[in-house]
C-alpha cells in the first residue's frame, strides 16, 4: 500500500461520512452505505425499505471520482429527487467531499 495514500476502506468512510452530515443538514435521508455490492458484477446497487436505503458500491480497482460520484447518485436516488432538486442536492454533496480531508492530510 502507498503510505501517502490511505486505504480505499478508510477514503469510503471519510467520503460516507461527509456525504451523511451533507445529507441530514439538506434534510434528506441518510442511506447506509457498504462494499461491495451483494449483487455479482454490477457496480453500484441501492436496496430500499420503508424509511431508509442500503447504497452498495465497489470500490477497489476503480477510479477514486467514480466512487465518489456512484454514492452522491446513491443519495439522490435514496431520496427519489428530480430536477432541480437533484441538481441542488448533487452540487451540495460534492461540495462536502470537497472539504473532505485529502489523501496526504488523511495519511497525516
Amino acid at each position: 500500500m502507498d503510505p501517502v495514500r490511505p486505504s480505499s476502506t478508510l477514503r469510503f468512510a471519510q467520503a460516507v461520512q461527509s456525504l451523511s452530515g451533507a445529507a441530514r443538514s439538506q434534510r434528506l435521508v441518510v442511506p447506509s452505505f457498504r462494499s461491495p455490492p451483494r449483487l455479482v458484477g454490477v457496480l453500484r446497487s441501492i436496496k430500499r425499505w420503508d424509511g431508509g436505503a442500503t447504497i452498495a458500491v465497489v470500490v477497489r480497482g476503480r477510479p477514486w471520482p467514480a466512487v465518489q460520484a456512484d454514492l452522491i447518485e446513491g443519495v439522490v436516488a435514496a431520496n427519489g429527487l428530480v430536477p432541480p432538486d437533484s441538481d441542488r442536492a448533487r452540487a451540495e454533496l460534492w461540495l462536502a467531499l470537497e472539504g473532505a480531508p485529502s489523501d496526504e492530510e488523511a495519511a497525516a
